[in-house]
């Protein structure tokens, strides 16, 4: 059970959380009018094109969940560990996350298919970069799993089974993120199109530099007080 909460774990959470529902709510409202921060829909549309013997739709599929794949992948090397914890290197992979929504962003406004993938990649970076924490399974580009838990959770309330209040207040906040992003996802792009990916990708961009500086100070810290 979470024993405690620390604030940076709710805040980053919510930050990632809304920054995907942005990304996601401009994928529908795109030319594709398909999510970008999930695979299952993308992989149900695969399965439907290869039925449909449709290789070219079914190519432009495989490929947003190869790009997203890579995204984890490359998120895996550079943390090289799933649990969350102060100490790792967010703040690349925060970084990494804005360049490639930043350059996905021209490819997208000339409905050429790499914008897509390039945003993919970057969810499949957010996604893998946050795993667990204190036996807590977190996701903040989807909540298939975060809403089943959030159910399993209720009914054991319901039942008179005690549950982990902190664990439940994350998740919560998490979903509830993730849907304020998506609203504000669609005021964003109803207003500059896919310019609204700017705005997630100055939120993560900024976040890496801070987290970045907030690590490079705390080493230093520690470097002064080791030495004496």
């Amino acid at each position: 059970m979470i024993a405690r909460l620390p604030r940076w774990v709710l805040a980053g959470g919510a930050l990632l959380a809304f920054v995907a529902g942005i990304v996601n709510a401009t994928g529908f409202l795109g030319v594709q009018h398909q999510g970008i921060t999930h695979l299952t829909g993308t992989t149900t549309l695969l399965g439907i094109a290869l039925g449909n013997q449709d290789f070219r739709v079914a190519a432009h599929f495989a490929a947003l969940i190869l790009a997203f794949m890579t995204g984890c992948t490359l998120s895996g090397m550079i943390i090289q560990d799933s649990t969350l914890r102060l100490g790792r290197r967010y703040g690349v992979v925060l970084a990494l996350e804005a360049l490639l929504l930043v350059l996905a962003v021209p490819l997208l406004g000339v409905d050429n298919f790499l914008g897509d993938c390039l945003a993919s990649a970057a969810c499949g970076l957010q996604n893998a970069m946050v795993s667990t924490y204190s036996g807590a399974v977190l996701r903040t580009t989807h909540f298939s799993g975060t809403l089943t838990d959030l159910g399993i959770f209720f009914g054991h309330r319901l039942r008179g089974v005690p549950v982990d209040s902190r664990r439940v207040r994350l998740l919560l906040a998490l979903v509830t993120s993730f849907l304020i992003g998506a609203v504000v996802g669609s005021w964003l792009f109803a207003a500059y199109l896919y310019n609204a990916l700017y705005v997630p990708a100055i939120l993560t961009g900024a976040t890496g530099i801070a987290y970045a500086g907030y690590r490079h100070y705390q080493l230093r810290r520690e470097g002064v007080g080791s030495a004496k």
